[in-house]
């Protein structure tokens, strides 16, 4: 079988198997040190989990729950009940009890793979409801005092039992998965209402990887570093199967807050990532530099102004002149080489997706050396739609649609698109999802966007989101929220205006830029609450606001606006598990707010 040849995961995984063999993987933190498993160790693993699965009396079609954290052993759960002729369901494990319960009795799942003790807490508060669960499989063999609750080991040794009694089973099953059979439930994050059951087939994300894999130059030799949520679709096919399809090799990350200090040790060549972490990483840099002498903040800037214009040139296919290389030469010795050095000094690329990029930030970051091409993609697409290409890389677009998917754009803006790659549709929701294809069979994203002339696609914005103020006139807050949080002082902010005569905006300050300005000038405060109402601060805001809006319309510029005390979380709802804003969930928790924005008692 050729690397590309195959129709299933589960050939892709035994594909890679048998090409790498002994290559290493999977890497994870053990006490300090990195562990490491080879492509037959994780083979062995998977084929001991789908063995145990089979002496628990699991059958074909049947649905699994993971609510776990980024580990080897969910990405080897995810192998092993493809194997085994299953369904995984994926949980994000920050969801309410609640919230797990619904998604649990929605999918019918028949088992849930737990991945810690503290999550076993929000499953024991549920348990006695979910007639369906037969078993919970503790992953770090967590003793739980509950009859449905079995450790990993039990089921290991329930698979190494099994497989001595039928040595068959597991490549007898295995060679049975069809292409066309759903490989897994993948729940949206729900920014409205509540959320709904994608069902990927084999062919969905096969198709998937093997388009990316054209067009993005991965090898055996590339490392990953994974720290996205694996249930999104984003992590689950651009940072688990599409590697693996590869014989790269997957570093977990030990947790969110450990992601800057892994990058140093692991060097990653590769990386996937939503915006936040570009943001985040970009106010940081904006902090420093503002801090050193004003002889080194000169030269940041002009090696960041000759990198611009590097990139402009490139994205329009363009020579850069002898002229212009030889700065950029002098400016990756003064500058952007010590930056590269931050994120592990080996890395390749990142690539972006799961939201916008603010142009800025994405220019800002190419124009350093650091490059990111940003792509775009839908879970119900598996999910890549399109992706830049390293060489031609138009920042500010999402590049060209990849190999085998037609994007078109339909008469009222709105970006729709065919290929393999579309889903087999909502578990459970006939209607819902015959509403998200036309008669000619495109499929319509809810996004709007244009093609340029070489085929490369820009999204102004989702179509629900567009506002249109009392006014009757049109506006798209994505750009001017992407405008306002590439400013070091902003952390995240939210456009409102809908039947509105003008257009406001809640803004969370980036408080560590915020607080370390108020040390500096010798203002004390008690909280942030008091922080935001000093007049001092209001200046500062003020400031950034009205420079933020040169460029756009006067009907769409922010008039009036309020710092709020707090971030917006996942915790509060506030945030989907991929950090996009629940514009829903924020209206109604500052609806007081708004009201007070627009005058209205």
């Amino acid at each position: 079988m050729s690397e590309m040849n195959f129709k299933t995961i589960a050939e892709l995984f035994k594909n890679s198997v048998d090409r790498f063999g002994n290559k290493e993987v999977y890497s994870y933190k053990s006490d300090k040190n990195w562990v490491t498993i080879t492509f037959l160790e994780a083979w062995n693993y998977v084929k001991n989990i789908s063995n145990g699965f089979y002496a628990l009396g699991f059958k074909a079609g049947t649905h699994v729950g993971i609510i776990a954290d980024n580990s080897v052993w969910w990405a080897l759960f995810d192998y092993s009940t493809i194997f085994s002729r299953g369904v995984l369901a994926t949980i994000y494990p920050t969801l309410t009890p609640k919230q797990i319960k619904w998604i649990s009795m929605h999918a019918e799942a028949r088992y849930l793979v737990c991945g810690t003790k503290k999550l076993a807490e929000k499953v024991l508060a549920i348990i006695d409801h979910l007639n369906n669960v037969d078993y919970v499989i503790m992953l770090d063999n967590s003793e739980i005092e509950h009859e449905k609750f079995i450790t990993l080991d039990f089921l290991l040794q329930k698979g190494k039992e099994f497989e001595k009694a039928n040595p068959h089973v597991f490549e007898e099953e295995a060679n049975k998965i069809k292409s066309s059979d759903v490989a897994t439930l993948i729940y949206t994050s729900g920014t409205t209402g509540e959320p709904k059951g994608v069902m990927l087939t084999h062919e969905n994300i096969c198709s998937n990887v093997i388009s990316s894999v054209q067009v993005l130059e991965l090898s055996e030799d590339d490392r990953f570093l994974s720290f996205l949520p694996l249930s999104h679709s984003f992590e689950r096919t651009a940072g688990h199967f599409l590697p693996t399809s590869q014989g790269s090799k997957i570093f977990y990350a030990e947790n969110l807050l450990k992601v800057a200090d892994n990058i140093k040790e692991v060097k990653p060549t590769l990386m996937v990532s939503v915006p936040r972490l570009y943001e985040k990483i970009y106010g940081k840099i904006l902090n420093k530099i503002s801090a050193d002498s004003f002889i080194k903040q000169k030269i940041f800037w002009w090696a960041v102004n000759v990198g611009k214009k590097c990139i402009r040139k490139e994205g329009a296919g363009k020579k850069i002149g002898p002229i212009l290389s030889i700065q950029r030469k002098n400016a990756n010795k003064l500058v952007y080489s010590k930056i590269k050095e931050q994120v592990g000094g080996q890395l390749r690329y990142f690539v972006s997706g799961g939201a916008p990029l603010p142009k800025e930030i994405g220019e800002f970051f190419n124009a350093i050396g650091v490059t990111i091409l940003e792509g775009y993609g839908l879970t119900e697409t598996s999910p890549v739609i399109s992706v830049n290409r390293l060489n031609r890389n138009k920042v500010g677009t999402v590049g060209p649609a990849i190999p085998g998917v037609q994007v078109d754009i339909a008469h009222d803006g709105e970006i729709i698109i065919q290929g393999p790659n579309i889903m087999k549709g909502y578990y459970k929701e006939e209607a819902a999802t015959a509403e998200l294809f036309d008669r000619e069979g495109w499929f319509h994203t809810g996004d709007i966007g244009e093609i340029d002339e070489d085929g490369y696609i820009r999204i102004t914005d989702r179509k629900r989101n567009i506002i249109v103020t009392a006014g009757g006139k049109n506006v798209a807050p994505a750009p001017m929220e992407n405008i306002l949080v590439a400013s070091k002082w902003i952390e995240q902010a939210v456009i409102l205006g809908d039947k509105q005569k003008y257009i406001s905006a809640l803004i969370v300050p980036a408080f560590s830029t915020l607080e370390e300005w108020a040390k500096n000038q010798g203002i004390k405060w008690n909280s942030t609450k008091e922080l935001i109402k000093l007049p001092a601060v209001k200046k500062i805001y003020d400031q950034v606001v009205l420079e933020s809006m040169d460029g756009f319309a006067q009907f769409e510029k922010v008039r009036k606006y309020i710092l709020l005390p707090e971030e917006f979380s996942i915790e509060k709802g506030e945030l989907t598990p991929s950090l996009k804003i629940k514009r829903n969930v924020v209206m109604k928790d500052y609806e007081n707010v708004i009201n007070e924005l627009y005058g209205v008692k």
